[in-house]
């Protein structure tokens, strides 16, 4: 799943990237107003984290706009404004929750997820089917052959990667920016090792559903 931040405060921004991504998530940073709106309306979000006192534009009209434009990414307001007046107008514009700094990193991380629940039960897509697998993002479990699979949040966010891009051959790069979030270095075999530990964990599919080596360029997830 990804998620945006917006968020000028750059130690902050880092720190929030961070904690989501070892959480399991592809995490994108805007640091400014005016830039984050653009990013939220290019980009396909499950939530958007979005400080109230930015450059460019402030937090109101940011939510304003993507309320205004058809976007309904569930966004989460974080600021240190506390006033009952701020809240209020924030969640009138469009916003679904509100944070007030400083806060507790658990309490952000569940706020988040649970934004992202509720916005998928409206979503009749939400589940992934490739063969015998099932992938449900928004509850964040896997089955095979309605058998309850365990992964790692980077295991998980690989299999939906790939679920997501079912039948087509993704390089090792393609995976690497989409899962880990950095620039591939052709020197580290990262992709290659967490595709075996999910191939371990999902074990031979029934149906002939499997990770297959396209050697030299990556993966493809096969169905049936």
């Amino acid at each position: 799943m990804r998620i945006l931040i917006i968020e000028d405060d750059k130690n902050l921004g880092a720190f929030l990237r961070k904690a989501f991504r070892e959480e399991g998530y592809a995490v994108d940073l805007a640091d400014a107003g005016d830039t984050g709106l653009a990013t939220a309306l290019d980009g396909a979000y499950d939530c958007v984290v979005l400080d109230l006192m930015l450059p460019g534009c402030d937090g109101f009209e940011v939510v304003r706009e993507l309320r205004e434009r058809g976007a309904h990414t569930p966004v989460l307001m974080l600021t240190a404004r506390g006033e009952l007046t701020a809240k209020v107008r924030g969640l009138e514009g469009g916003a679904d929750d509100y944070l007030t700094k400083p806060f507790d990193l658990p309490e952000l991380l569940a706020r988040v997820q649970a934004l992202i629940r509720r916005a998928g039960f409206k979503r009749a897509d939400s589940t992934l089917e490739v063969g015998v697998i099932r992938l449900d993002p928004i509850a964040r479990t896997v089955s095979v052959a309605a058998q309850t699979v365990d992964l790692s949040p980077r295991e998980f966010a690989l299999l939906e990667f790939l679920m997501r891009n079912a039948d087509r051959t993704m390089s090792r790069s393609r995976i690497a920016e989409a899962v880990w979030n950095y620039q591939f270095d052709p020197s580290t075999n990262v992709v290659d090792v967490y595709v075996n530990y999910l191939r371990k964990k999902l074990g031979t599919m029934s149906d002939g559903t499997e990770i297959r080596t396209v050697r030299g360029v990556g993966y493809r997830l096969e169905g049936p």
